[in-house]
């Protein structure tokens, strides 16, 4: 008997280990992506999929960015692929990628995907319209990486949080708020549109969009941002910023900024969809929502 085992044990070993078996993902353009083993060298091609990386802890498992990453600092350290004048297909070869994520933006999935689906490197095509997708995301890319535990893990705490959050606002007034993003040369004000992330964070942390009937559209006359006469103006910029807007013919009059009622958010927390999103909607619902003091 004790030959026999000896037997069985020494085919395993001359056998080795089973293969494992190749992941595979559907991504946001509906593709199949097979991975042959979880990817130890990823090029993430825009902040948001940085951050979804990052935020699972595979730092470490990325190799080239884009040219706009700020955060986490170490992975902004990072080797740069491209930026505002597009991607380049061979500094992205250049970093021996097994994955690589992407976002339609910037033409970025027009100029890479064929290439990389030419050359064989896997690249999965993440969207983020919503919250939920965003969420979504994080288990996708934690089933990508081979991490699938860390990817519902995080995705849960976030949610989570999220549902603690509807609680608090929850029956609460609804204040009509407008959120700018940027400014164009021709005088043109950028919003946050409906049907966005941003709108949907924005909704979230207990707001209504002042602005909602314009449909999709990002770009606002001044005279239509001061018709909506918000209760509330947000700005994603800096505190000068800011102070320049609220001091302009016409802003200053506006009655969010008379009353006080104008504030900044950070960029990062509204214009990135990812886990610091979440820390965005925590403050916001306390800017809008203040906690009610408990009687003694």
């Amino acid at each position: 008997m004790r030959a026999a085992v000896i037997g069985v044990l020494a085919g395993l070993a001359v056998a080795g280990p089973a293969k494992a078996e190749p992941i595979r993902l559907t991504d946001a353009l509906g593709r199949t992506v097979a991975l042959p083993r979880p990817p130890q060298r990823i090029v993430t091609i825009f902040s948001s999929n940085t951050e979804l990386v990052a935020g699972l802890g595979l730092t470490d498992r990325i190799v080239g960015i884009d040219a706009f990453t700020r955060y986490p600092p170490e992975a902004a350290a990072k080797p740069v692929v491209g930026g505002r004048l597009g991607f380049s297909v061979d500094a992205v070869v250049a970093q021996n990628p097994d994955l690589v994520l992407v976002t339609p933006a910037r033409q970025a999935v027009h100029q890479l995907l064929a290439p990389m689906e030419r050359l064989g490197v896997p690249t999965l095509v993440l969207t983020s319209r919503s919250l939920g997708e965003v969420l979504d995301n994080i288990r996708l890319v934690g089933r990508a990486t081979g991490e699938p535990e860390r990817g519902t893990a995080l995705a849960d705490a976030l949610t989570a949080r999220l549902a603690r959050v509807a609680d608090t606002v929850a029956g609460r007034p609804c204040p009509r708020l407008v959120l700018i993003t940027g400014r164009l040369g021709n005088g043109l004000v950028l919003v946050a549109r409906a049907n966005t992330y941003t709108a949907d964070a924005l909704v979230r942390a207990g707001g209504c969009l002042a602005l909602s009937g314009h449909g999709s559209l990002a770009q606002v006359s001044p005279e239509a941002l001061l018709a909506a006469d918000p209760d509330v103006l947000l700005l994603a910029g800096s505190r000068a910023d800011l102070d320049e807007l609220t001091n302009r013919p016409g802003f200053r009059d506006m009655r969010a900024i008379r009353e006080g009622r104008a504030s900044l958010v950070p960029r990062a927390e509204f214009l990135i969809p990812g886990p610091r999103t979440v820390d965005g909607i925590e403050r916001l619902a306390d800017l809008l929502h203040p906690r009610r003091e408990e009687r003694p």
